[in-house]
């Protein structure tokens, strides 16, 4: 029996094994499950690219063309998988170069874990060749950052990070680690975060809070639901259409939240916001609870907080206590994980029917669909419309194709257009709205999610400022499907300047290269469509295709996208027209 004990208490004594800090990395990465990541490589980060290239069968390392479309990529990536998306980067001009992709995967929840080299700790602030304080530059839009100066930090530093990143709210990591602590060697062993002290990653559940908005919730006439990116990143799906169809209770989507739920379920009344649908806009100053589940009141989906929602009172579902009356007053907070938030409240909720309020977002439907959506999916006039081209594509993919979209119009026709039959489907930039988003963040997508179609949704403006990715799809094959919708502006803020500014159409106008002949120089299948009656014959062709594939289509230049809420209006003065 003392042997036995010996023996079990030698098995518990973790192995340590002398190596460098650039392979601690490595290692690090692949205890924590990790088989794919994107960067671009440079001299500060150059001992970890050396363990990469040994490592290399076990840790597929994506090139791309810039260090902007490799963090892009992580995201799309960690959007359809809720894994952490990986980059590495070198110092200097390679770190800073993320700083757009972080600050878009901090505001949108997306977690990443992204590993800048630094130059050698005997440098630090001597103004070094490419060296720059990345730390304190990207304090501002990480969850977390630190930085590393000798190699015995590594393991515990990464443990820590991948924890940060994956609980609680999701969000972007970074690491610098200077040149000197990864050549450096050490005893190397690795434990997995499981906790940390004064980080507590979800709160614990109020049960008398959960009571006190079921209480509300059934005594509700006009109760309305407006759900966010929180339900899929806490894997509520089927928690949270349980919970509606109990109770009985329309339900709207922010940008971020679409997907997760079916896009024709008979209790999704839309998507809020901007461009969002005409009733869910309209109704939420008229409903009298209004029950948030996920989201974070931001102000495309408010507009004017002075007069949004006044009427009602207001639950709030969400993870994150900072979020908690920031800007929308909240008469109950339920603070907790999603999931067990609804797994809790339907214990308590009535099962209830609300068929008049809901015939008041049926009528309300009606009037945009004759004002707005007829004209944009199947117009008469002579121009090609970006609602039409969604259509088509729905047609296709029945629903259930990962579209990514950039940012723009053609991005709110996506959000309002494009079907979903699964989660994890729409994948865009909402609390940043990077331009340039779209080409990597598919790349990354049809990654994550390698037997399901990803087709990126792209404006002329958008598209040309990460284009270069094409030579990540022309060398990884990646099989992604590209549609640019050029209307030959920077079509949202022409929009914006017809509207309201008496259409002095300001540094908006674009002329574009040849896109097709672009597309080709990378060996990538390209068409272009500038007739109606070519459209559906090149989309289905589009699709079928099992390479990547490239359709530019040419699309009427003043076509807008309605309904809108002007900027600072209130939700209920949704414009038509």
């Amino acid at each position: 029996m003392e042997t036995l004990k010996k023996e079990v208490r030698e098995e518990n004594i973790e192995k340590k094994v002398k190596i460098s800090g650039a392979e601690a990395v490595i290692k690090c990465l692949l205890e924590e499950g990790v088989d794919l990541a994107y960067g671009y490589p440079g001299g500060a980060i150059m001992p970890v690219y050396d363990e990469i290239y040994k490592y290399k069968d076990k840790l597929h390392h994506v090139l791309t063309r810039h260090e902007q479309g490799a963090v892009h990529a992580a995201q799309g990536f960690a959007r359809v998988t809720g894994k952490p998306g990986i980059v590495f980067a070198t110092s200097g001009p390679g770190a800073t170069n993320l700083v757009t992709g972080i600050a878009d995967a901090q505001i949108d929840s997306t977690p990443l874990v992204c590993i800048t080299g630094q130059v050698g700790s005997h440098l630090l602030g001597s103004d070094a060749f490419q060296e720059t304080d990345i730390v304190g530059i990207s304090t501002p839009v990480t969850k977390w950052n630190y930085q590393i100066t000798k190699a015995s930090e590594i393991p515990e530093v990464f443990a820590k990070a991948f924890y940060i990143a994956k609980s609680g709210r999701p969000g972007p990591v970074l690491i610098d680690i200077t040149k000197d602590a990864q050549f450096e060697e050490f005893d190397f062993s690795y434990k997995k975060c499981e906790k940390i002290r004064s980080y507590k990653a979800v709160p614990k559940l109020n049960i008398d809070k959960v009571k006190e908005a079921a209480e509300l919730i059934n005594n509700a006439k006009k109760p309305f639901i407006v759900w966010g990116q929180g339900v899929i990143i806490g894997g509520a799906e089927e928690e949270f259409k349980n919970f509606i169809e109990k109770t009985d209770i329309p339900s709207a989507s922010t940008a971020l939240g679409l997907s997760a739920l079916a896009t024709k379920h008979p209790l999704n009344v839309g998507m809020v916001g901007m461009h969002g649908n005409y009733a869910p806009n309209v109704l939420t100053n008229q409903c009298d609870v209004l029950i948030a589940i996920g989201m974070r009141f931001d102000d495309r989906v408010t507009g004017n907080l002075e007069t949004y929602a006044k009427q009602a009172k207001v639950i709030h579902f969400d993870i994150d206590p900072a979020e908690i009356d920031k800007n929308v007053k909240t008469d109950i907070a339920v603070i907790a994980d999603v999931k067990e938030s609804l797994v809790e409240v339907m214990k308590y909720v009535d099962t209830n029917e609300h068929k008049e309020w809901m015939q008041e977002f049926h009528k309300l439907y009606e009037i945009e669909r004759k004002a707005v959506i007829n004209d944009q999916l199947n117009p008469t006039k002579v121009g090609l419309t970006m609602g039409e081209v969604l259509n088509g594509i729905n047609r296709e993919t029945k629903g259930d194709a990962i579209i990514v979209s950039d940012v723009g119009q053609h991005q709110m026709f996506a959000c309002r257009y494009a079907d979903f039959i699964k989660t994890r489907s729409s994948v865009t930039s909402g609390g940043l709205g990077t331009m340039g988003f779209a080409l990597p963040a598919s790349i990354g997508a049809k990654m994550g999610a390698p037997d399901r179609e990803v087709v990126a949704i792209i404006g002329d403006g958008g598209y040309q400022m990460t284009c270069n990715e094409l030579g990540t799809v022309l060398q990884t094959k990646v099989p992604v499907k590209i549609v640019v919708l050029n209307n030959s502006y920077l079509g949202m803020v022409r929009q914006w300047q017809e509207l309201f500014f008496d259409k002095r159409y300001a540094s908006t106008e674009m002329i574009s290269p040849n896109f097709v002949k672009l597309a080709e120089a990378y060996d990538i299948e390209a068409v272009r469509v500038s007739k109606r009656e070519d459209l559906a014959e090149a989309i289905k062709t589009m699709i079928a295709s099992k390479n990547s594939y490239f359709m530019e289509v040419i699309i009427e230049q003043e076509d807008n996208v309605f309904p809108m809420i002007p900027t600072g209006a209130s939700v209920s003065d949704i414009r038509l027209s």
